[in-house]
């Protein structure tokens, strides 16, 4: 919010990547996306976008499965991680599939979990060290410097980059 009207004013591309948003944040970064390029999601991770993506895949493919989301943080971390909510979010769950443990110095663990009869799916995602935010970011950057102006999120650049490279010719 402090950057945001010099980023409209410039039509600089803004990244931002943090575990939770408040309504009001997400207006406002949807506003710059009328005058640049903005990309908002609470998670930065290659990883966890496509875990994201394939998980919604998933869903699609069996809507039946039951679905459970593990998340596993550091020790302080006082809130529900906004990767899980979105991952809950995205698959249709209520929070009350998402089962939150903290303890030692985990960066970040995620895991999406389809029950099926007879077989598990378990879809996982670790941050094992912080720098997999900034190699994040610098996809992020690179996805949104071919888009136009708008708003986006980092599975949406994901599914935009997968959606061409799978055209057939």
């Amino acid at each position: 919010m402090i950057y945001g009207e010099e980023v409209r004013e410039r039509g600089i591309m803004l990244v931002s990547a943090i575990s939770a948003y408040s309504e009001h944040d997400l207006a406002y970064a949807h506003s710059l996306g009328d005058d640049t390029r903005v990309l908002c999601s609470p998670n930065i991770t290659l990883g966890i976008n496509f875990i994201i993506v394939a998980a919604n895949l998933l869903r699609k493919i069996a809507p039946f499965a039951d679905i459970e989301i593990l998340e596993q943080h550091f020790k302080d971390k006082p809130e529900v991680s906004g990767t899980a909510r979105k991952l809950a979010k995205t698959l249709e769950v209520g929070d009350e599939s998402i089962t939150s443990l903290r303890f030692g110095g985990i960066v970040g663990h995620h895991e999406v979990i389809f029950g099926f009869p007879h077989q598990t799916v378990r879809l996982t995602h670790e941050s094992i060290r912080r720098e997999a935010f900034g190699t994040g970011a610098a996809f992020a950057l690179l996805q949104l410097s071919n888009c136009s102006k708008g708003f986006y999120t980092f599975d949406s650049l994901m599914l935009k980059l997968m959606r061409s490279e799978l055209q057939i010719e």
